[in-house]
């Protein structure tokens, strides 16, 4: 079957760029298109897209607000079409804390006829038709460990995430349990390089831990969070013991991504062994399968995210198809099962 899509834009240069570009997949069929909030409410309740393609800017109510609305009222999978710049970062962000599947870099559309490009987009809407996006509430995220009780960290114990698609929402309510003296933390969460230092710094507003983007050399302490960089290197440890570190280093995509979920998950399987414990959350593809099955085989205890509560079952599912998970468990738990494992 087709992936019955609407375009919402306010542009209809923009509208035509984005419609030929979709076409171009013969599974993409598009069956609308909207120039704001009013036409794109009408549209999706006429049409009953299975995606929408939405633009982050457009008249009277803007497609960030009108997302909120959306995923409140009638969640469906949601493209935003937004700018990589620092500024777009932020509004991407947004979007994606807010419930979209995804952001795709909009002044590449604009470039020509990118045959690369095209089939990323195509890609990407593909993949969101078959997410699963939940009706929002007003959440209440969980209080951190110390408000429930007192909490110390086992001398030498660390944890290391994994995220992609749906991880910008997972990684804040995941983090919105930790206390402020967690164990020291690294993750790597899929986006540009011009999002990491944002992301990190929501995240660091928004939980109880110290979140920066990670360093070559940062020491890993309690009550540091380290996201890595997005971009031209990979995120590993050195070190041992209270002396781990991070470190920055080169080298080719992995599973297609660069950092990579398995290069850190691997160098943590070498030199913290049974001291580390793993979560792998929501997102497409397999990256941080095998190495969190080489941190299983060396002692870690180490978490997946359940299909019901991945926005994409897709690196969890492998990590569990192959082994590599000890326990699967739904989201809100996973902060509890980390901290329990690491504790005194």
């Amino acid at each position: 079957m087709s992936v019955r899509t609407l375009i919402v834009d306010d542009s209809m240069a923009m509208q035509a760029i984005i419609r030929r570009r979709l076409l171009a997949d013969p599974g993409i069929e598009v069956v609308g298109t909207a120039a704001s909030a009013d036409e794109a409410r009408a549209q999706i309740k006429a049409l009953d897209p299975d995606v929408v393609t939405l633009d982050v800017e457009m008249p009277g109510m803007s497609g960030l607000d009108f997302l909120e609305r959306l995923m409140r009222l009638r969640p469906t999978p949601v493209v935003m079409l937004s700018t990589l710049t620092a500024q777009g970062a932020e509004a991407s962000l947004t979007a994606l804390e807010r419930g979209a599947f995804d952001c795709f870099d909009k002044t590449r559309l604009m470039a020509g006829t990118d045959a690369a490009c095209t089939s990323e987009l195509t890609e990407l809407v593909r993949a969101a038709a078959t997410s699963r996006p939940a009706a929002r509430t007003t959440q209440v995220r969980a209080a951190p460990v110390q408000e429930r009780a007192s909490y110390t960290p086992r001398p030498g114990a660390m944890i290391a995430i994994g995220a992609s698609t749906g991880g910008v929402e997972a990684l804040i309510e995941l983090l919105s349990g930790f206390p402020a003296n967690c164990p020291p933390t690294v993750i790597v969460q899929h986006m540009p390089a011009t999002f990491t230092p944002s992301f990190a710094a929501r995240l660091n507003r928004l939980c109880a831990p110290s979140v920066e983007e990670a360093r070559a050399g940062a020491p890993l302490a309690v009550g540091k969070v380290y996201l890595a960089p997005g971009g031209e290197r990979h995120m590993e440890i050195g070190g041992s013991g209270d002396r781990r570190h991070c470190r920055l280093v080169e080298g080719d995509k992995v599973n297609g991504h660069r950092p990579s979920v398995d290069r850190l998950f691997h160098s943590v399987a070498r030199l913290a062994g049974r001291d580390a414990t793993a979560a792998i959350l929501t997102g497409m593809g397999c990256d941080g399968a095998e190495g969190m099955k080489a941190m299983r085989g060396c002692g870690s205890m180490t978490f997946g995210q359940d299909k019901a509560t991945s926005v994409v079952y897709g690196m969890p599912a492998i990590a569990h198809q192959i082994g590599a998970v000890s326990e699967q468990l739904p989201l809100r738990r996973i902060a509890a099962r980390l901290l329990a494992e690491c504790a005194a």
